[in-house]
């Protein structure tokens, strides 16, 4: 009898390839978690796992269904769906047409983008389809195909949480800086794409001073956002664990108090969590911008007899 095979999940499925692991998706529309904090219900994510390393990312437990841990393997061993776009092309084909979001699962944009250049094709497809999409990044690279982007009518959200370059390094070690994100939404507008930001995530006790949301707003303002989406840590399972590890490493005086201010399925208390983002969405004001979730544009989608599958 041959020895049982002990290895994780995604190494006896996937095929390992410069240091990716490549896998052929069963399906790209998945349901967004309700712990997620985004306005869409559907996402679509090429790639799981993310360099940026993000402590707090949401998207941490769907590793541990890989046979993966939820920490370090998140965070370098990302997975790459090598079938997304011909996938997602017969999936829209019955898709009613709900805005979708891209990018929930780990960056879209990351490093393996570079390589596998998954998006061009699934941008077209999503616009072919005339389906609502916005595109969730940390990640220059998005600038590569910003006129795709903008003929497609998609929204872009930039995610700048804080412009404090001390927590971004401790809390998000691999993603850009704060003021190369800012230029990035410049950049983004000023190429006629539809840009805005996603506040996220708000950290408890380390970013939410009144001053340092009123400088992170009044920057994003500066960069030509027209609206921004605000959103405080979520610590669903497998993030939670991870981002309170290292907590109690840099912050040991924090950890009860998150511990009192989080729900079993990682949730911030509903007071604290209006508080904030009513601050932000006052601050949003004075800056002439709109806070809150994107408003998709309305249009028919390419395959209306479905709508109701």
């Amino acid at each position: 009898m041959d020895a049982a095979d002990d290895r994780p999940v995604i190494e006896r499925r996937a095929v390992l390839r410069d240091g990716f692991y490549e896998t052929q998706a069963r399906t790209m529309i998945e349901r967004v978690p309700q712990t997620a904090g985004i306005a869409q219900r559907w996402a679509v994510s090429p790639y799981r796992g993310c360099a940026h390393a993000c402590r707090g990312c949401g998207a941490r437990a769907g590793h541990r269904r890989l046979g993966l841990d939820a920490g370090r393997d998140f965070d370098t061993r990302i997975v790459v769906k090598a079938n997304a776009v011909s996938r997602l092309r017969a999936e829209l084909g019955r898709w009613g047409g709900e805005a979708l979001a891209v990018g929930v699962g780990g960056d879209c944009y990351q490093q393996a983008e570079a390589t596998y250049r998954l998006m061009p094709g699934i941008v077209e497809a999503l616009g072919a389809a005339a389906v609502p999409f916005t595109v969730y990044t940390k990640s220059p690279l998005v600038l590569r195909d910003a006129a795709l982007l903008a003929r497609a009518g998609a929204q872009v959200a930039i995610s700048i949480a804080f412009v404090d370059e001390r927590i971004r390094r401790a809390v998000e070690p691999g993603a850009l800086g704060a003021q190369a994100r800012l230029e990035l939404v410049s950049a983004l507008v000023e190429a006629g794409v539809s840009c805005r930001v996603l506040m996220a995530p708000v950290l408890p006790l380390l970013s939410d001073g009144a001053d340092q949301l009123a400088a992170t707003v009044r920057r994003i303002a500066a960069a030509g956002a027209g609206a921004v989406e605000p959103v405080v840590l979520r610590l669903p399972p497998g993030t939670r664990q991870w981002y309170l590890a290292w907590l109690g490493e840099a912050h040991p005086h924090l950890v009860e108090r998150y511990e009192e201010l989080y729900d079993r399925a990682g949730l911030p208390a509903a007071g604290y969590e209006e508080r904030i983002t009513g601050q932000i969405g006052q601050l949003c004001r004075v800056y002439g911008m709109r806070p809150g979730p994107p408003e998709p544009p309305e249009r028919e989608p390419r395959f209306p007899q479905l709508a109701l599958v």
